[in-house]
This record gives C-alpha cells, structure tokens and sequence, in this order.
C-alpha cells in the first residue's frame, strides 16, 4: 500500500467525499442521492476507494480515515 500522505493526495474529490459518506453510516443509495449519482457510481467510487486503499472493506476504509484525519469529524 502506499504510503498514507500519497494515498490521501491520489484520492480524487469525488472518492474523498464518497468516503466522508460512508463514514457517517449512509448506504450507497443515500450517498447517491446526496451527491446527485446513480448508486451504481458510487459503487464504481467505493471499489477504487478499495484498490486504493489496500482492498480493505468499509471497515478498513473508515479506520483509515479517520486515523489519517482524512474525514470532517
């Protein structure tokens, strides 16, 4: 995996606001309609956020950012 400041800078906009979602416990439809995307995209930004990242589940994703200080509190 890379290392966490690399990581952080190759997530797009769209990733790191998909992750901020997830953090706060939304499921992909709500994410979806926050953003104004289909829930299918979100899967597509989800899956990147995985390979990314390590292949780690929501979890993982959510472990890490929030020790990254990646996410809003």
């Amino acid at each position: 995996m890379k290392n966490n400041g690399l990581l952080a800078a190759s997530l797009t906009h769209r990733q790191k606001e998909v992750l901020q979602l997830i953090t706060e416990d939304l499921t992909s439809k709500e994410i979806a309609g926050k953003l104004g995307i289909t829930a299918k995209t979100v899967g597509f930004h989800k899956q990147l956020l995985r390979k990314k990242c390590g292949n780690l589940g929501t979890a993982g994703l959510v472990r890490l950012a929030i020790r990254n200080g990646w996410i809003e509190p």
